[in-house]
């Protein structure tokens, strides 16, 4: 009966924590109607929910068919380009084609790569583990009655609680060793003590003898942290170098673009007073509809190539903005003021090829990717071993508690001592997944290797090539330039002749067009051999140390291993390339005005100047190429386009969130006789006063 009732409360909380477990598992049909763990239809969140950024406001883009076009121009120096673009590189831009595209590259990369190490080392720190646990048991079991022949059903209740710490910690050799405290308390258990304290230490170590031990293994995925880190690195200056040169390539092309605009604008100039000179005739009857239209067929074809010569401008205006980070519009015209350089230089070979197999990022990168499986393969290698670990262990025991008539006992930890001392072996018979991977990994590094060898075939094929194309467009730039005087010499030759009525307008015609794409071809000549010149630069690794370039690392504040409550400390945060070295002379007006442009059209700000004339029998006067009084040159305006715009860069720095960053430190490589050599290929372009190493090295 005294049983009964005691076990009536319990009965009651065995029923309420069932009816608790059914409601909650769902079995009630109500509550698995109303249960979320299962999805019946496709969900989305709203677009106007995630997109939490915008773009800034911005004018919109300038086209040829523009008549709103503010002609505020902005003289822009090569070296001004290069540096709003590093400036702008937080994710790092390329030129593809007539735009610019992300190349998945950014400054926060190597620093993301650093977690890395400090990831593999933290396998070597410290683990601490501890645990407290109470217990309550009450075993049933049936115990004897008055009559003999009868039993009943009672129970042994047995409580105490199990603590235990312990310190760990794995060596670089791959060896475990353990210290280790237990303290164990029961009451009212099968022994002659109730209660029972009994306290113990352990102190243990196990060490791989064959898979697991040895320094090399373990060490190996610090080591490969280490060289991703690395490879990240040379990933990130790879492309600063893209796109240093593609804002060269951009830039060269914008000067191209607008010398072949002038010479598309005086083609129209001259087609127009051609047919101007024919449509008199016709009108006065000294011609006849014939002399009219070859003329009028003229000027309408050279109308449509101005408007893709404008067209032509606006794109590569607009992929050198998007290579800067600006905006496509700002109420401003970017003008080259750099002149290109019309001096032949002469390279080196056995000195080009050298450098640039000890300079690329590309090849450096293959060297470390190669590096990385080596230690892969350490890895491998010693994970195709047996294991076999030596296994030591001392225990210290004691004990102490209470007898039935209250006498205390008490023994202390010295006395009673346990020792283990021993080998254990495992191996899977036939380690075929381990060497599976080990072969994988000698396979890897036969790839790397090839892999190596074919970037230093195409290294030499790439520099070739990039001499070739630079000995050609030179070559080719003399030739047009020659081309081209011949040319004009020629065109005025036709036109007086065809004034005097000596010759028919098709050879003025040819005249036009020869001298036009004389002008174009000079000037396409020597842009594309300054772009080829920075190529090849690139080409050899040294792009950067040429233009004074080098990278500056920036520290932030966060959280340090021991925690929240201890002061933070500083982690790198990204790798900012630093301002370039002045190289270009600015010569102070527009870039094409290098090309001896005769009768130079100055910009004007006025609307005609934008539009085409709507049919060839307009009345509207050719655009003269001299200012008229009071009309403004191309110069910029004093005070700049209204509101001050300017771009940026100029007179002013961007740094970082002073929040976040401590301190900015600029580590740069020591010179050797590699920037030497480079000093000698890169003459005269390359003063020896701007060679500044861009490699970073950790301390």
């Amino acid at each position: 009966m005294k049983d009964s009732v005691r076990q009536q409360p319990r009965m009651a909380m065995l029923r309420l924590m069932l009816m608790l477990g059914v409601s909650i598992s769902g079995i009630n049909p109500v509550c698995a109607q109303l249960s979320q763990d299962e999805q019946h239809r496709i969900q989305w969140i709203r677009p106007e929910a995630v997109s939490r950024f915008a773009a800034p406001p911005s004018p919109a883009p300038v086209t040829v068919a523009g008549d709103n076009v503010q002609q505020f121009e902005r003289l822009l120096p090569l070296d001004e380009a290069i540096r709003i673009a590093l400036h702008n590189a937080d994710v790092i831009r390329v030129l593809t084609g007539v735009s610019a595209s992300p190349s998945g590259r950014t400054i926060y990369d190597p620093a993301i790569a650093t977690t890395s190490i400090d990831q593999a080392v933290g396998r070597f720190d410290p683990v601490f583990a501890a645990n407290s646990t109470f217990r309550h048991t009450e075993t049933p079991v049936a115990v004897p009655v008055a009559d003999p022949t009868r039993a009943a059903i009672g129970d042994i209740p047995v409580g105490g609680t199990d603590l235990s710490a312990s310190l760990s910690k794995t060596n670089r050799l791959g060896g475990l060793g353990q210290l280790r405290a237990l303290d164990t308390w029961n009451q009212r258990g099968a022994g002659l003590l109730d209660p029972a304290h009994a306290p113990s230490i352990e102190l243990s170590y196990t060490q791989p003898l064959l898979r697991g031990g040895g320094r090399a293994a373990n060490e190996a995925p610090i080591v490969i942290a280490g060289l991703q880190q690395d490879q990240s690195y040379f990933q990130l200056k790879g492309s600063v170098q893209e796109l240093v040169r593609g804002v060269i390539a951009a830039y060269w092309q914008l000067v191209q673009a607008r010398t072949e605009l002038w010479a598309r604008e005086i083609q129209v100039e001259q087609a127009k007073a051609a047919f101007d000179r024919a449509e008199a005739q016709f009108r006065v009857e000294l011609g006849d509809q014939a002399t009219l239209a070859q003329p009028k067929l003229a000027y309408a074809n050279f109308r449509a190539s101005l408007v893709s010569a404008r067209a032509s401008v606006l794109q590569r205006e607009a992929a050198l903005r998007n290579l800067l980070g600006l905006p496509p519009e700002d109420g401003q015209r970017l003008v080259p003021s750099t002149a290109p350089t019309r001096e032949q230089i002469s390279f080196q070979w056995e000195e080009l090829v050298h450098t640039a197999q000890t300079r690329r990022p590309d090849l450096i990168e293959l060297n470390l990717i190669l590096m990385a499986d080596q230690q892969r393969l350490i890895q491998g290698k010693n994970l195709a071993r047996p294991e076999l670990n030596a296994v030591a262990v001392q225990r210290w025991n004691g004990l102490s508690g209470r007898l039935i008539d209250g006498t205390r006992l008490s023994t202390p930890l010295d006395r009673h001592t346990d020792w283990t001392l021993g080998l254990t072996f495992s191996v899977p018979v036939g380690l075929r997944q381990a060497r599976a991977q080990m072969r994988s990994n000698e396979l890897l590094i036969a790839r790397d290797r090839a892999n190596i060898h074919q970037s230093l075939h195409q290294l030499q094929h790439t520099l070739a090539t990039s001499i070739r194309s630079i000995d050609q467009n030179y070559l080719q730039y003399e030739a047009y330039r020659e081309t081209r005087q011949a040319a004009r010499e020629n065109l005025e030759v036709q036109v007086e002749r065809e004034r005097a009525g000596l010759t028919i307008f098709l050879n003025v015609l040819q005249g036009i067009t020869d001298w036009g794409n004389a002008v174009a071809s000079e000037s396409l000549s020597l842009t594309t051999y300054n772009t080829e010149l920075a190529t090849l630069e690139s080409a050899t690794g040294t792009i950067l140390e040429t233009h004074g370039i080098s990278f500056s690392e920036e520290l932030y504040t966060s959280v340090s291993p021991w925690g929240l409550h201890f002061e933070d400390d500083c982690y790198p945060l990204d790798l900012k390339p630093t301002d370039n070295a002045k190289r270009y002379e600015d010569s102070g007006e527009a870039s094409e005005r290098s090309f001896n442009l005769e009768d130079y059209p100055k910009r004007r700000s006025d609307v005609h100047r934008l539009k085409l004339p709507q049919t060839p029998t307009d009345n509207a006067r050719p655009y003269d190429s001299r200012p008229e009084e009071g009309q403004p040159g191309n110069a910029q305006p004093e005070n700049g386009p209204p509101g001050g715009s300017s771009l940026p860069g100029e007179g002013t720095s961007s740094t970082s969130d002073g929040s976040a960053t401590l301190r900015t430190e600029t580590r740069q490589e020591p010179q050797s006789g590699a920037a030497g050599r480079i000093r000698t290929l890169f003459q005269p372009l390359s003063p020896a006063k701007l060679f500044r190493s861009a490699a970073w090295r950790r301390n």
